[in-house]
């Protein structure tokens, strides 16, 4: 009885106890706009983004995310901006975000009500970098530098 107690232990422990992988866009529309999203649990803008479900690889997800959130197409993922792995820079869970930039079209229409209030384009010196949610600003100001990160 004693293994199989440590065993269940081991289980939920690699289950539980380890970082949730997402991705973060910087999706940027052909007049050079980036598009962010207002997301409804705090109020606040964002990128686009989510958890990789399990089957996806990343430019999947980064699909998908893109489509429900900002009814956006991806076109061409550009570039890896970075990798943010910091314990607390999703305050809901230990995640760790794989930042793209990508290249998209279409119109921007919320898919995903539940999560996103707005979605909106910005040109990079009118995004409100006052009030971006998670650690956002820095992924956004790593981009604006020309940076790759892995933090």
């Amino acid at each position: 009885m004693g293994q199989i107690w440590r065993f269940v232990q081991t289980v939920l422990g690699i289950i539980f106890r380890h970082p949730v992988t997402g991705t973060s866009i910087i999706p940027i529309l052909p007049d050079g706009r980036i598009v962010l999203v207002k997301r409804s649990d705090n109020g606040k803008w964002g990128l686009p983004g989510g958890m990789v479900d399990w089957g996806q690889d990343i430019p999947t997800t980064v699909r998908r995310e893109l489509a429900e959130e900002t009814g956006l197409e991806l076109l061409e993922i550009r570039r890896l901006v970075g990798v943010y792995s910091a314990p607390d820079r999703d305050p809901r869970i230990h995640s760790i975000c794989v930042l793209v930039e990508a290249n998209v079209k279409g119109t921007m229409q919320i898919q995903d009500t539940f999560e996103i209030n707005d979605v909106q384009a910005f040109h990079p010196s009118t995004i409100p970098k006052e009030n971006l949610s998670h650690d956002h600003q820095f992924q956004l100001q790593d981009y604006l530098d020309g940076k790759t990160v892995v933090a």
